[in-house]
């Protein structure tokens, strides 16, 4: 691990540039993607898109080469000071050795994105010590109805902004869902009324780290991989899981000693999860792994492939107290 570096503070008037380091979404979608570049630029940010806006290359934006330079012109432009994914997909990680990590050293810049974009979120902290940000994806988040659009957007304003009073203590949203209705959509999403659950009482500090649970594989035991240390809270999320992929993708993060070393443990909202015959929901089929360890777990955090979706940058101190359902953040990570 590099020092810790931070961005400088993302303003109304600064430019948003758009990657796509996987999935070609500005090409299958483009009316939502226009709409989810209105949303940014009606809240007074200039978007710029990058080379690959529009394009596709059957299950991908671009080449691994063309996806990787695309993302270090973004990174090399000193305009750009925040730099958003448009979605996810499943490729992200092939680029990760051609990123210009030095260009970012010297010109850090807001890094956000989720799900696949994991791998480069990751990547940016192991290689340069910037803090990123897990939070929204320009498309899947912007892209989409409101009031869920709107409360992202809030959560990432607030955070990239710097503008809280530490601690600061993330506010649980009303409603959420898992639907994803575009703008360009007449129909409406179906709401629930949320809940973050405690699934085993305790109160830890500790950096936060982690991701969507799938994409850290495509990483592990890297040089692209940041080490989880002793007293880290490690935070996990999935979409389109079931109690048998989780109990692996689990299992493995036990072998290698990963829960022996954490301090607490948050699980995002898992999307169109299906239980297998079990009748278990996400994190009761998590419980017989995580059962002999005593380290505190809140589940149901909303940072996943739901709606709406908070942003925590990785690499920051927190304090999770899952007794009270609580997650602060005790450091800016802009400045």
């Amino acid at each position: 691990m590099k020092d810790t570096l931070i961005a400088k503070k993302l303003l109304p008037g600064d430019t948003i540039g758009i990657f796509s380091p996987s999935c070609p979404a500005t090409s299958w979608i483009p009316e939502r993607t226009e709409l989810a570049i209105a949303f940014l630029e009606s809240r007074g940010y200039h978007v710029l898109p990058g080379a690959l806006h529009g394009k596709s290359a059957g299950y991908r934006s671009g080449t691994i080469q063309e996806r990787a330079e695309e993302l270090n012109a973004l990174i090399r432009n000193p305009q750009v000071r925040c730099i958003m994914a448009s979605a996810g997909g499943y490729v992200s990680n092939a680029i990760l050795p051609y990123i210009d990590y030095e260009a970012l050293k010297k010109d850090p810049k807001v890094f956000v994105g989720f799900s696949d974009v994991t791998a480069v979120l990751l990547a940016v902290y192991a290689k340069t010590g910037l803090i990123p940000f897990l939070g929204p994806a320009l498309i899947p988040i912007f892209g989409e109805k409101l009031p869920y659009s709107q409360t992202s957007f809030d959560s990432l304003q607030k955070i990239a902004s710097g503008d809280m009073e530490l601690p600061y203590t993330y506010p649980m949203p009303n409603l959420w869902t898992e639907d994803s209705v575009g703008l360009e959509e007449e129909e409406e999403c179906t709401a629930a009324p949320n809940e973050w659950i405690c699934v085993r009482e305790g109160r830890v500090k500790g950096r936060l780290i982690g991701g969507n649970l799938d994409t850290l594989y495509g990483v592990w035991g890297s040089e692209y991989m940041p080490e989880i240390k002793e007293g880290d809270i490690l935070y996990l999320e999935e979409n389109r899981g079931n109690p048998e992929k989780l109990e692996r993708a689990l299992a493995h993060l036990m072998l290698c000693g990963v829960f022996d070393r954490i301090g607490g443990l948050i699980l995002g909202k898992s999307a169109d999860w299906r239980h297998g015959g079990t009748g278990m929901n996400c994190w009761q089929a998590a419980m017989e792994i995580l059962q002999p360890y005593n380290f505190p777990i809140l589940a149901e955090f909303d940072c996943a492939h739901t709606r709406p979706i908070l942003t925590l940058p990785l690499g920051c101190q927190y304090e999770l107290d899952a007794g009270e359902k609580r997650l602060s953040l005790l450091e800016k990570p802009v400045w």
